[in-house]
Parts: C-alpha cells; sequence; structure tokens
C-alpha cells in the first residue's frame, strides 16, 4: 500500500491537482480584476456624468443664450479674415469641424461664401424686378435641368357595352433641357480699404455681387440668346396666335402700328391665353410701357390700371399683376412690349445653390480682386403658358 501511495500514479495525481489549483486561482484573480475594473469605470462614469452636469449649470449660469448672430459668429469672422487678409485657416477649420471639407473648400481656392453673405445675396435677386420675381425658380446640383412637358392631348372616346373599343391618339411628351451657366462678378477693393476695420467688407461685397448678378441675369431672362448665358423669353421665334404652334410663341397685333387702340388689345391678349393658365396669369412690360398703358381708360372713363392697395403689392391691369422688367422693349413699331401668361409654368429657372468666391490679391495690385461665381440657367418651359402683345397692325 505504501509503495502503491508514494509511485508514479500517485506523483501525477499530485501534479494535477496542483496544475487544476492553478488554474483555479488564475480564474479567480481574473474575475476578481474584471469586477474590480467594471466597478472602477462605472464610478468613475459616473463622476464624469456629474461633473458634465456641473459644467453646464455653470456655463449656462455664466453666459447668456445664444443667439442667431453667435451661432454664425465663426463663419462670419473666418469669412471676414480671408476677403481682408486671404488667411483661409478659419475657413479650413470650420470645414474639418463640420466635416465639409469637399463641398465647403473649392480646388481651386474659392470658399462658399458664409451663410449670412448669402442670404442677402439671394434677398436681393428675389427682389429684383425680373423674371425670376413671377417665374418657377429650382435647385439643382447637376449641369443643366429637363422639363418633361405633355404638349398635345390624349386621346378620348365613348365606349358602349357592346361595341369594340378604338385606339385613340397617343400623346406627346417634349423635352426641354435647361443647361446652367456660370454668371461672374469681379469687385475689387485696394488692401488698405480692407485692412480697416470699420470697414463692413461682406456687407460691401454682398451688395456689389447682388447688383451685378441681378441686373445680368434679369437681362439674360428677357433677351439672352442661350450661348453661353440662359435663353430670354423675347429670343423665341413668334406667330400669331390664331395661328400657334408648339415652339413658337404667340401674339396679339394691338391694331396700330407702333400704339394702342384703345384697351381691346389688352383684353385680347389675356383671353388668348388658355383658361388653365389665365387664373395665374401676370403681365410683364417696362417702365415706359406701363406709363402709356396706365392712360387707358374702358368705355365708361375708368382706368384699366390700378396700383397696389397696400405697400409692397404690385399694381394690377384688368385684375392681373404687373411686373416690370426694365429688360422689355419699348413700344414701337412692330414691338412685342407686352407679355401675359402664367410665368411659373412658362418660363424656369435652375440654378445651383452654392455662391463661390475667389480672392486674388495678385493681379490687380494695390487692389485686390474678388472673383464671385454661380451657375444658373433658364428657358421657356411651355409655350402655351405665355402670349405677347404685338404694337402692329396685324
Amino acid at each position: 500500500m505504501s509503495e502503491t501511495g508514494t509511485g508514479p500514479l500517485a506523483q501525477i495525481g499530485e501534479d494535477m491537482s496542483g496544475v487544476l489549483g492553478v488554474k483555479s486561482a488564475v480564474a479567480g484573480f481574473a474575475k476578481g480584476f474584471k469586477e474590480f475594473r467594471a466597478d472602477i469605470e462605472l464610478k468613475l462614469q459616473q463622476q464624469d456624468e456629474r461633473m458634465n452636469m456641473l459644467d453646464r449649470k455653470t456655463l449656462m449660469a455664466a453666459r447668456p443664450v445664444l443667439g442667431a448672430a453667435d451661432l454664425e459668429a465663426p463663419h462670419q469672422k473666418a469669412m471676414a479674415a480671408y476677403l481682408r487678409s486671404g488667411d483661409d485657416d478659419g475657413l479650413r477649420g470650420l470645414a474639418l469641424e463640420e466635416k465639409a471639407l469637399s463641398s465647403a473648400v473649392n480646388g481651386d481656392g474659392g470658399y462658399l461664401v458664409d451663410p449670412v453673405t448669402t442670404e442677402s445675396v439671394s434677398s436681393v435677386l428675389s427682389s429684383t424686378a425680373s423674371l425670376r420675381a413671377v417665374a418657377s425658380v429650382v435647385t439643382v446640383e447637376a449641369t443643366s435641368y429637363d422639363v418633361l412637358i405633355d404638349s398635345t392631348e390624349m386621346g378620348a372616346g365613348w365606349a358602349t357595352e357592346t361595341a369594340d373599343s378604338t385606339e385613340t391618339s397617343t400623346p406627346v411628351i417634349e423635352r426641354i433641357s435647361i443647361p446652367l451657366h456660370e454668371l461672374s462678378a469681379l469687385p475689387k477693393a485696394s488692401q488698405r480699404l480692407l485692412d480697416d476695420t470699420a470697414f463692413d467688407v461682406e456687407n460691401w461685397l454682398a451688395g456689389r455681387i447682388a447688383d451685378k448678378f441681378a441686373r445680368a441675369e434679369a437681362a439674360a431672362f428677357i433677351n439672352g440668346d442661350g450661348v453661353d448665358k440662359p435663353t430670354g423669353l423675347m429670343t423665341h421665334s413668334t406667330v400669331d396666335n390664331d395661328s400657334w404652334s408648339w415652339g413658337n410663341l404667340g401674339y396679339v397685333a394691338t391694331g396700330v402700328d407702333g400704339g394702342f387702340n384703345g384697351g381691346e388689345a389688352l383684353i385680347d391678349l389675356v383671353y388668348a391665353l388658355g383658361a388653365e393658365y389665365r387664373a395665374n396669369g401676370s403681365f410683364v412690360m417696362n417702365s415706359k410701357t406701363a406709363g402709356a398703358v396706365r392712360k387707358l381708360k374702358d368705355a365708361d372713363g375708368r382706368f384699366l390700371w390700378s396700383d397696389g392697395l397696400a405697400a409692397g403689392e404690385p399694381a394690377r391691369l384688368l385684375g392681373y399683376p404687373v411686373l416690370i422688367a426694365e429688360d422689355m422693349p419699348d413700344i414701337a413699331s412692330g414691338a412685342d412690349a407686352v407679355a401675359f401668361g402664367d410665368f411659373s409654368a412658362g418660363y424656369t429657372i435652375a440654378e445651383r445653390p452654392d455662391l463661390r468666391v475667389l480672392r486674388d490679391p495678385f493681379s490687380a495690385k494695390p487692389h485686390v480682386l474678388f472673383y464671385a461665381t454661380k451657375r444658373v440657367g433658364g428657358d421657356v418651359s411651355d409655350f402655351a403658358a405665355i402670349k405677347l402683345l404685338r404694337f402692329a397692325v396685324s
């Protein structure tokens, strides 16, 4: 028995017991350490939450509520620094913070204008007397915008219970592609003026860009030839409205060469437009034409023109609003000086939402050039929605 207890088998048993004891001890230590670590992490998390809550309370007590101006301040400061000195660190930092470097920084060194400046430019463009005020304006990210128009009626017929149904005509879908063109402005200022902190460089830049863009757009939407600019309303071919066809703008003659024959021609112009468009119709003419039109009276001596009843409301002619667009032609022999239609259906303006500014301190020393660009296009999108008044006998 004693030999068995001290033999090789007994030794192996003791060794195995020792190994199992070590493993058990290690497992117990690991479990205890894991629980200890979890307890420490929980306490740290609770402490962080208490500190964060304390920090928030301290900040709320020490600082007033942020307004819109405070939220925009980093953008304004960064943009002002870039315009004044070319320092783009702030713009790059904001772009990295917002994870929008690819959309905020242009590859050639141009930067998106900060929200405040962009908003001021857009508001001036919207309030400028051009077709933008009554046309359909869409925002696109592509290089062109396609409008699909059903230019013909789909056939229909009456059916009976026993007779065979006959095939009806198929409508024709017209595709009108409106390419976007680059509109640019190049104002300049001296570096000494930019160094003057009393000079509001952002508002100055916004005003100059808005004025240039507004005038260029207004002219192109009326008379643009479509070459590197929008296709204007008045550049499309015209035909007598009695023989109107798609792709042309129909006109109604006044009956007098270069003048009115009373107000009957204006009434004919209104009712030359289809009823589905007439409900949203408006007149477009320049100031000289408006001065002549507002003198017209009906048979009872009442003026056809009426001013807006409240400030900011457009004047009305025969009950329809009037847009004064100075790029429309003057009254002259054979001129199409008045347009009437539903321009939200008849003319479409497509534009990209971003406005870019590139600072150039080298090309015009000692001045600094600011190269601002945006992309915009426009064209007639429904030839049935607009009619013209021609100052001619027929």
